[in-house]
């Protein structure tokens, strides 16, 4: 049994969505962080499926994908930190609630 490109671009497409749905319906800021890197693992998925049926013989798809994850990572631990900064200086970690931060 082989699995076909639409497989990949149909689980990437329901992670992304769910991804996004999180994202907007969240009110806590590590919940919409999460959900923010659940879309980066769908459009990583798709842009490893699309590389395995379109150029089999490079790892073009692979090595972008790990570069999206060493800079996913890296958003992570910034994302955090200011997470936890704003918790500290507010005691609050709800997005609503941090009007302060508009400007």
């Amino acid at each position: 049994m082989r699995v076909g490109v639409e497989a990949f671009l149909i689980l990437g497409a329901a992670l992304f969505s769910l991804g996004m749905y999180g994202a907007v319906s969240k009110k806590g800021a590590v919940q919409v962080l999460m959900s923010l890197e659940l879309m980066a693992l769908a459009v990583n998925i798709n842009v490893i499926g699309l590389s395995r049926f379109v150029t089999p013989r490079t790892m073009d798809g692979w090595f972008f994908a790990v570069f999206a994850m060493v800079v996913s990572a890296a958003e992570v631990g910034l994302g955090l930190a200011l997470i936890l900064a704003i918790y500290r200086r507010s005691r609050e970690s709800e997005l609503t609630g941090l009007s302060e931060l508009k400007g």
